[in-house]
């Protein structure tokens, strides 16, 4: 037999009463507002609007003690639902958030996160894109994504390419005058045979950026990096090579001694055979390789250039940088020797150039978005060599071409 206590517990759990607005409110064994439903007839007239009829409504735990009823005049047969009175039904894009504590009729409406769309009303969960799609701007269905990638058609990729071209020819222009003047003394004094490599291998390296355009092949990604990465250690080495020829002038015992030639050209050979073989061990291990890139913008698939190995890479690069940084530092060390035509300064001032430029590569590099990696690895490219032949020999053509009276011993 039940004590008074409960019992009285017992009818807190099955409380129902009208309100102050005279609706029957019906609460659960936990207090909570039990779900209500409206039975609605869904009319549809020809040539009318659409429109929804109460004609019941339904109260799962109600107390009351008759059937459930429906008033058959109110029906007009045909196509009917059930709403429920506490939530509004969410649309395509959106999904429900189920409200904690209330009936399971009562949710929010969330739209969609980024890259998910649902295409469907009144959906728990949102469907994540594939890959080679991204989501309208309602989020109710997938759109395909535009492949791209840097090209010659567009203003950006026209614009380096003019640059490059431009820049090569020229160098091929400084070449010409430097072959042509090749027996005054500022030509002379800046060792031909040196000048004569250093203006072939910028005239490439101008060149070498424009495979960074166009459509990203395996033939492409092969040579981008190997043909970059050797000219470019031919010209810094080139650059050591002619620091070394300056420190030599000064330390050399015996006229006409053939030893500074034969060292230049050792340093050339030996630094380039070193980058070779790093690209040889690159090429033989992991090399490049087209791949893409479907992350860095929504809305676009980037065919890019994988690097295979990073830690290869890296080494390719790095060893160019310690080439620049030993040419940088023989040349600040030389730089207030007696030189005529201030070759180690040139040198030092170039280098430090050199060197600038590339150091802000590396933080670009890790830039999430391909394309703009590309672009900023193809400037780099024209900044460093575009430093070099203006430091080291736009100022000994002004000399050899408007100055003539200076080009002497």
């Amino acid at each position: 037999m039940l004590s008074p206590s409960s019992k009285f517990h017992s009818s807190l759990r099955n409380l129902q009463f009208n309100n102050s607005a005279g609706d029957k409110v019906v609460l659960n064994e936990r207090r909570n507002n039990e779900a209500k439903y409206d039975i609605m007839n869904y009319l549809v007239f020809f040539k009318e609007p659409e429109v929804l009829v109460k004609v019941r409504q339904f109260i799962p735990r109600t107390l009351l003690h008759h059937n459930f009823t429906i008033s058959r005049n109110s029906i007009v047969w045909g196509n009917s639902q059930v709403k429920s009175v506490c939530s509004e039904s969410c649309n395509s894009g959106f999904k429900k958030i189920f409200q904690e504590g209330k009936p399971i009729c009562c949710f929010d409406c969330a739209q969609c996160a980024e890259g998910e769309i649902s295409n469907q009303r009144d959906m728990d969960y949102c469907m994540k894109c594939p890959e080679d799609k991204y989501p309208n701007k309602e989020r109710n269905h997938f759109l395909p994504k535009i492949v791209t990638f840097l090209t010659f058609k567009e203003p950006l990729g026209l614009t380096l390419a003019c640059i490059a071209l431009s820049f090569s020819f020229l160098t091929v222009l400084i070449l010409v005058i430097f072959v042509k003047f090749q027996d005054t003394p500022i030509v002379k004094a800046s060792n031909r045979i040196i000048s004569y490599t250093l203006l072939i291998s910028l005239t490439l390296c101008f060149l070498c950026s424009m495979l960074f355009i166009g459509h990203p092949t395996s033939a492409t990604c092969l040579l981008q990096q190997t043909i970059f990465g050797i000219v470019f250690t031919v010209a810094v080495s080139s650059i050591l090579a002619k620091t070394t020829t300056v420190v030599l002038a000064f330390k050399a015992t015996r006229p006409g001694s053939k030893m500074k030639p034969r060292i230049s050209n050792s340093v050339i050979f030996i630094c380039s055979m070193i980058q070779l073989t790093l690209c040889g061990i690159w090429l033989g291990t992991s090399p490049p390789f087209p791949g893409l890139d479907t992350h860095s913008e929504p809305r676009h698939i980037i065919i890019v250039c994988e690097m295979g190995s990073v830690i290869t890479f890296y080494s390719f690069l790095g060893y160019m940088g310690f080439l620049a940084l030993a040419s940088f530092t023989v040349a600040f060390l030389a730089r207030n020797l007696p030189d005529t035509f201030n070759e180690a300064k040139l040198i030092t001032f170039s280098m430090l150039i050199f060197c600038s430029v590339w150091m802000s590569f590396i933080p670009a590099y890790q830039n999430p978005k391909r394309k703009a990696v590309v672009t900023v690895e193809i400037f780099c490219i024209l900044a460093s060599s575009a430093g070099l032949l203006g430091c080291l020999f736009l100022l000994k053509c002004y000399v050899i071409l408007l100055r003539p009276e200076r080009n002497t011993l």
